[in-house]
This record gives C-alpha cells, structure tokens and sequence, in this order.
C-alpha cells in the first residue's frame, strides 16, 4: 500500500472513504498507538490549524514530533528542501508531515525517501488532509455526498483548497459551482452571481483572500468585497434551512466573512477544525501501520 500522501488525486474513492472512515472511528473513540514513532513536521509556511492538528494527532497516537524551525535551520543557509528531508531521514524520523510555498514540491522527494511524507499544503497546488476534513464534516451533516449542490467562492485562483476540493468533490458525485471576483478567476472554469444561486446550494465554503500570494496589492478594499462576494448576514438569510457554511480557515473577519456570521447557526467552521485531528489521525495511521511499507 502507498505510505505517502501527495494529493487526494492519486487516491481512489474507496481509499478517500477508507480514510474517512477511520477518522469517523477516532472521533468515536477508537485508539491507535504508535509509541515508538517518530514524525518531522517540517513547515516552510506559517500555519497554526495544520501543524497543530497534526501535533494533537500525534500526540493522541503516542507519537513523538520534531518540529522543524526554518528561520533557525540550515534553511537560511541555503540547504534544499530535499536535503533537509534527507537529514531527518537520516537521524531517525519515521515520517514527514511538509508545507511548502512550492507547488508539488513533493516530486522533487518522490521516491527517493524510505519514509512517507504527508503533503501539509504546497503552494496554491493541493492541501489533502483539508480536503479531507471537509468532506468529513459534510458527511457527517448530510450523510453521503450524491447529488450535493457546493458552492465555492473567493481567492479560488490561489487557493490549494479550492483546487484539492473540485477535483474530489466532483469524483464523489458532488456538484461544484465557482463564484469570485474576476482578479482571482480561473479561465478553464466557470462562474455565477452568488445571489442568483446561493439559494440553491446545500454547502457554501468561503475563501481566504490570500494576500500574500498576489503579485500586485488587490485594490479592492475589505467592506466591498465582502458586500460583493463575501458572506454577510444578508446572505446567510438567503440559504436553504438545511444548508451549511464552510472556510478552511483562517478567517479574514470582515472579508470572506463577517463577525456576526462566523459562528452563526448555520456554521460548520469550528467543527471542521476539530475534524482537522481526526482525519490527520488517519493518514498518519495509513502512512505508519506494520504491513504498509
């Protein structure tokens, strides 16, 4: 069995329900202990939901982390990727957990590792374990995904999640519809009016604007965004009773999402970071159990 986790792509569906599965059984209070192994989390971007939930899996699995620092690694001398990775092969991890600003930096490691990596998030490429969580918390809401309406709306162009949900969204019968302003669209894909559709839809996940990813500062400022293309208490009123509303987090309050709304009623954002442990749980069970090397 593939130990590694590069993107949710190189999965079949009965593997994606597999691992759902097994993070379904965690959050009902299965165990599974891993006393002797030992993860690298190695994060090359800031991220306090990823890294922490893989830490708080670990932890619950008896693991022990070695959590890589890079403004005080050999990083600031100039040492690769791939050769950082090598180092903590070579001193005794068991697994890497990586972010990277890189898009599919992972292929530069692709079998040339004896032990798996878990891809944290690489560039605007693919974040697996997010795309994960999220269909955990719209599983666990609706119980299948066949025929689900989802709307996803924002910095789509730059976003990792956007990119690793379509993919795998459609593959399990979902259907996925784009809203964003015209600075973050995509040409291959096509875009709606939120309003027009919003009350159509059984999910509603909202982007972050990842500022720090565009090339030229966005003009648009932070109350007409949201009044454009961000969700607001006016919106929220326009959903179906039984909808929900998702982000990947973090939340830029104000833009994406208002205050008021963040944790509304209709809001899964919390219980989407408390599925973020167990389905990091699970991956990091299939990457370490005997019988997968």
């Amino acid at each position: 069995m593939e130990r590694n986790l590069f993107s949710l792509r190189e999965l079949e569906i009965n593997e994606i329900n597999s691992l759902l599965n097994r993070a379904m059984a965690f959050k009902n209070g299965e165990v599974s202990h891993f006393p002797d192994r030992i993860v690298g989390n190695l994060f090359f971007e800031p991220s306090t939901r990823t890294h922490q939930s893989f830490i708080m899996a670990e932890k619950k699995m008896g693991m022990q982390n070695m959590d890589l620092f890079p403004e005080g690694s050999s990083l600031k001398k100039g040492e690769s990727l791939y050769d950082t990775a090598k180092t903590y092969e070579a001193i005794g991890a068991d697994a890497l957990v990586i972010r990277s600003k890189e898009d599919k930096y992972y292929e530069a490691l692709r079998g040339k590792l004896s032990i798996p990596v878990l891809n944290g998030g690489d560039g605007s490429g693919d974040h697996p374990t997010q795309s994960l969580l999220d269909l955990l918390t719209i599983r666990e809401e609706f119980g299948s995904f066949e025929g689900l309406k989802v709307l996803i709306a924002g910095d789509i162009s730059h976003s990792r999640v956007a990119h690793s949900n379509m993919e795998v969204m459609e593959r399990l019968g979902m259907k996925v519809y784009q809203s964003a302003p015209e600075i973050f669209q995509e040409k291959k894909r096509t875009y709606h009016d939120m309003d027009e559709i919003i009350g159509e839809m059984d999910i509603v996940m909202m982007l972050r604007v990842q500022h720090e990813r565009h090339e030229v500062k966005s003009v648009v400022d932070c109350e007409s965004y949201n009044r454009d293309y961000g969700m607001n208490e006016k919106r929220i009123s326009l959903m179906k009773p039984s909808a929900i509303l998702m982000h990947p987090a973090p939340v830029n309050r104000g833009w994406e999402v208002t205050d008021e709304v963040v944790e509304c009623e209709k809001s899964r954002i919390m219980r989407q970071m408390r599925n973020g442990v167990y389905v990091r749980m699970a991956v990091l069970e299939r990457a370490l159990a005997e019988g997968n090397s």
